[in-house]
């Protein structure tokens, strides 16, 4: 899936002749922190912040005159994948979508994103989701879907993730799963006799406090 399948024109641009003070009543009037610059020609100049020009000392002062994040952008047939990662990285609640002469042609938000997502990953087909830990080298999705197979579960979905070296152990590799089951008794005993380390387990039998429960354990676990 690109972007251009969700692409969003209900969000209008700012334009490089408006004011710091009249972004910000733009900004009022929507439900976003970012909103992407454009000039006379419909191209994309840049990407600002209602913080930033919250921060602005001259509030008669031009968005031209302002650097912002830059024309950060991506074309209208980026995957998906590409898109989360820059929302993720700079912290975005949207990202601009420019042609490859660089005019305006809308913007992807970040709850979209993570709609589609959450569809990919089959979060609204009944089932428990695991989080695993293994050595790289020690990965295979074939016997993983094997192990797990044996146990009468069907594996939905699954996502890996390089950890990042600065939180985790660069020697480990993430895997969160998205099961045909909701008791996952089986399934994590015979992992964890199979190298495998369970790290989270969610599964629609839990009560809504012993699913915040365990949610707030494994985010704990991440900021380790």
């Amino acid at each position: 899936m690109t972007v251009q399948n969700i692409l969003s024109l209900d969000l209008d641009p700012l334009a490089a002749t408006d004011t710091v003070a009249d972004a910000l009543v733009h900004f009022a009037g929507s439900d976003v922190e970012h909103l992407p610059v454009v000039n006379t020609d419909g191209r994309l100049v840049a990407l600002v912040s209602e913080v930033e020009l919250e921060e602005q000392a001259d509030p008669s002062a031009l968005l031209e005159t302002i650097g912002g994040l830059g024309a950060l952008s991506v074309g209208p047939d980026v995957h998906l994948f590409e898109a989360a990662s820059l929302l993720a990285v700079h912290h975005l609640s949207v990202l601009p979508v420019a042609d490859a002469e660089g005019r305006y042609v809308g913007l992807v938000e970040r709850h979209s994103v993570f709609e589609h997502f959450a569809q990919m990953l089959s979060t609204g087909t009944p089932g428990a989701i695991l989080i695993l830990e293994v050595a790289p080298r020690d990965y295979s999705l074939g016997r993983l879907s094997y192990l797990i197979e044996q146990t009468d579960a069907k594996v939905l979905s699954v996502s890996t993730q390089t950890p990042d070296e600065a939180a985790f152990d660069p020697s480990v590799l993430r895997i969160t799963l998205k099961l045909s089951v909701t008791d996952t008794s089986r399934v994590r005993y015979l992992l964890e006799q199979n190298g495998y380390r369970v790290v989270a387990a969610f599964n629609e039998d839990d009560t809504e406090e012993e699913f915040s429960h365990r949610l707030q354990e494994f985010m704990r676990y991440l900021e380790v």
